[in-house]
């Protein structure tokens, strides 16, 4: 019996405070290890300032940007939103996800830390052997 009473007041002891505030539930419960997320599903159509205007009610945004195509400068239908604080991008994170904008459901979720780009190697010859018995030709593909 004594067990079930100590257990009953950890129980109430906790979710007393965490139920005081909801920043404070947000905090102790946060997904987020940064206050960048990563938006998924963007339009086409989406610019950089509509992204802005979407996530703005939600905290003070240090960056919205819409990632485009080097060569045509069209959208890639994704892009990064950086907030000042993690309560603020956690905030934005329940607010939009799965909701539309331009016309599409977006997807929103921690952003990823970007992974170390390997090294441009120098070109290699037409045909090289990969020690099997088969070599790579650029202009055929896989042959004997």
């Amino acid at each position: 019996m004594a067990f079930f009473s100590s257990f009953r007041r950890i129980i109430a002891g906790s979710s007393n405070s965490l139920s005081s505030s909801p920043s404070s539930w947000a905090r102790h419960c946060s997904t987020l290890s940064s206050p960048k997320l990563f938006v998924s599903g963007l339009s086409r159509l989406t610019t950089n300032e509509k992204l802005q205007d979407a996530f703005a009610p939600f905290g003070e945004l240090v960056d919205a940007r819409v990632i485009t195509d080097r060569d045509t400068g069209r959208s890639k239908g994704f892009g990064f939103v950086t907030y000042a604080t993690i309560q603020d991008a956690e905030k934005a994170k329940e607010g939009m996800n799965a909701k539309f904008l331009d016309g599409w459901v977006i997807f929103v979720d921690p952003a990823k830390p970007r992974e170390p780009r390997r090294p441009i190697h120098q070109e290699q010859p037409q045909s090289s052997s990969s020690g099997s018995g088969f070599t790579t030709n650029k202009t055929i593909g896989w042959c004997k």
